[in-house]
């Protein structure tokens, strides 16, 4: 994509995971989680990975991480290829890149106080070793997520489910981070709190610089923090553009139908429903040709036996990726 100074560029990355069968534990085949997939993050600015349960994001989110080694492919962040640096080397670069978790129940340690959590970091990191300036540091923290500074004391188990994601949030800001990975972070909460959610981690984007790649299954949640979208479906983006192209005119059957599914917010409004047959393949064993050939209304023969590449069917200015031999001119 045009634009800014590229923060963070993946090139080809995969992961593969090893199926074990048989009598002796033989390596009888791999689950393609993230197949080749190659994209830039801007600084400043938002990605938003959508798609369904199941197609690779979450995994995607957490090799780029590191938090799982790649297969192959290069993650390229300011310029140096950190896909194979050693763990001391990564370790320092975890100041920088930072993740937020999906389940803010599951995410933060119990027998811990809030402020033992928010001053992990600082620990790890040898930063504000004087006892005072740390909880100077945390009660800061608390104060940017709009909690109050006297939760410092209590436990994860005293605070709801968009409180808990408000410490989460804390927690990943606390070392100044440059990107963060937000792996559906508001998908666990109640539908009147995740906007409140999604305002705050805007708020800090515009105020901090961050660069954040969004991870979700629900295009409505993710539209508005967006500013491009890659749209995934087993292990592999089938279209990439900015959020304003892809609401406004999606190519790809599969881009077509997630869209469709979204909720009119207009009371009375109707729009034509595209339902998706059929189940998602196997990623140990993906359909040949074109992935989403077995769930897709408009395959023909070249769908089934020639995978299709990323073409731009945009502008140089504005950039439209799509996976799709027929993208544009697709009829039932």
């Amino acid at each position: 994509m045009s634009g800014s100074t590229p923060l963070l560029e993946v090139k080809n990355l995969q992961k593969y995971f090893p199926v074990q069968g048989g009598f002796f534990g033989q390596v009888i085949g791999r689950v393609h989680a993230v197949d080749n997939i190659s994209f830039t993050v801007r600084k400043g600015k938002t990605l938003g990975l959508v798609g369904e349960s199941g197609c690779g994001k979450s995994t995607l989110g957490r090799t780029i991480l590191r938090l799982t080694e790649p297969s192959g492919g290069e993650i390229i962040y300011e310029g140096k290829n950190i896909s194979k640096i050693s763990s001391p080397e990564m370790r320092a670069l975890r100041k920088d890149l930072q993740i937020i978790f999906q389940d803010p129940f599951a995410s933060l340690n119990p027998r811990m106080s809030i402020r033992e959590i928010l001053s992990e970091p600082f620990e790890i990191h040898g930063l504000y070793p004087d006892a005072a300036e740390r909880r100077t540091q945390v009660i800061e923290l608390l104060k940017e997520v709009g909690l109050n500074p006297e939760a410092a004391d209590r436990y994860p188990h005293e605070f709801s489910g968009g409180q808990r994601q408000r410490i989460g949030i804390a927690r990943a800001l606390a070392l100044k981070p440059k990107l963060i990975v937000a792996d559906e972070p508001v998908s666990a909460l109640d539908v009147s709190i995740q906007s409140q959610i999604l305002n705050l981690m805007m708020d800090l984007r515009d105020k901090y610089g961050l660069s954040y790649i969004f991870i979700a299954h629900d295009l409505a949640v993710i539209e508005h923090i967006s500013d491009e979208i890659a749209v995934m479906y087993l292990g592999k983006i089938v279209e990439h553009t900015d959020s304003r192209s892809l609401y406004r005119q999606p190519l790809h059957p599969y881009t077509q139908a997630l869209i469709s599914s979204i909720p009119e917010p207009k009371v009375g409004a109707k729009k034509e429903r595209k339902v998706l047959q059929g189940d998602v393949p196997s990623p140990i064993n993906p359909p040949a040709g074109c992935r989403f050939n077995t769930r897709c209304p408009y395959a023909k023969d070249q769908c089934r036996s020639e995978e299709p590449v990323l073409r731009n069917m945009g502008s140089t200015e504005t950039p439209h990726w799509v996976a799709c031999h027929f993208a544009g001119e697709l009829t039932e």
